[in-house]
């Protein structure tokens, strides 16, 4: 899928990262002739499924997108938004960024191969990756439709999950919002919990516990899921006594958190908050560095929307456009 012929001694932008936000980008940059390179990473599987593309990739059915009233699914919305970047002009390398020097202009960037690239202005959109419980058909059914998301929000609505029995699993705010929203669909949400009190705000935990469909299981970890093509049940184990018994289930949310994808930015310089996600200014996505902007998932630990992350890409475009123009090639 690599279509980024050889490119030119210096970038005008480098976009590193390829989901909503990134393509974004991408298209902006592109129709404003700055010959915008995205390096889309590769897909790993350490420490959490990373996938070309974003979490989309593991979203089999978007129906919240505006313009697809008939839904679309996750890899076929992120390859229209590809085509979309090419047809303007965006060049494209599947290669990971592992290093970012931005203490010399113009930067340098070293990637997976061995690759250098120097650019006068970059875009970080490398997004966010879900904590996952690290069970064995965990990720198959995540990939497949067959149940199983780390985003009630993108996908609680589906007519699957309308009064079903749906799990939560998680103590934290994340978690207590997440079974917040499915009360309005499911028969009942059980909360699976590892511990005897939940880690949320004493008013999220309130919300939750208001809805008369919510049961919570104390001290329980999920250690199994089971179903070929479509979740069954889980198996729960007690965190304290090591019984075990099985719950049946007709969809299962993760909501132990995510991780933004920073990591490589470690020593080059980007302040990033205390939950590791990249500290952006006021309605604008500059970052600390003069000449780097962010845009998405890993500078929002609050939606984590595809369309919010679209917007932030398209933001991110036009600022460094507009720093540019203004003489940022020096």
């Amino acid at each position: 899928m690599s279509s980024a012929a050889q490119s030119p001694e210096t970038e005008r932008v480098v976009i590193i990262g390829s989901g909503p936000a990134g393509w974004t980008a991408a298209v902006y940059a592109a129709r404003a002739n700055l010959q915008p390179l995205c390096l889309t990473g590769v897909a790993r599987s350490d420490p959490a499924p990373v996938l070309p593309g974003g979490q989309l990739m593991l979203t089999t059915e978007v129906e919240n997108y505006p313009g697809f009233p008939a839904g679309i699914t996750g890899p076929e919305l992120m390859e229209a938004f590809q085509k979309q970047a090419e047809r303007f002009g965006t060049r494209v390398l599947e290669e990971e960024v592992e290093r970012c020097d931005f203490t010399t202009r113009p930067f340098t960037l070293r990637t997976d191969t061995g690759r250098v690239v120097r650019t006068y202005s970059v875009i970080l959109a490398t997004g966010a990756t879900a904590n996952w419980l690290g069970l064995e058909n965990e990720l198959k059914l995540a990939r497949t439709g067959g149940g199983v998301s780390a985003c009630a929000v993108c996908d609680g609505a589906l007519p699957i999950y309308r009064g079903a029995q749906l799990g939560v699993v998680g103590g934290g705010d994340t978690a207590m919002e997440e079974a917040t929203y499915l009360t309005k669909f499911a028969g009942t949400v059980h909360v699976i919990h590892r511990r005897d009190s939940f880690r949320a705000s004493k008013t999220m935990q309130d919300r939750l516990l208001k809805a008369a469909n919510v049961k919570v299981h104390w001290n329980k970890a999920v250690v199994d899921v089971v179903g070929d093509e479509r979740l069954q049940s889980v198996t729960l184990e007690d965190t304290q006594t090591r019984q075990r018994s099985s719950l049946a289930l007709g969809g299962l949310f993760i909501a132990i958190g995510h991780q933004p994808a920073t990591r490589f930015l470690a020593g080059s310089g980007i302040t990033l908050d205390a939950k590791g996600y990249i500290a952006l200014g006021s309605r604008n996505s500059a970052t600390n560095i003069e000449g780097v902007f962010a845009a998405g998932d890993v500078a929002d630990a609050v939606y984590r929307q595809a369309i919010t992350a679209a917007g932030m890409g398209c933001q991110a475009a036009l600022d460094c456009e507009r720093w540019l123009a203004a003489g940022g090639v020096h």
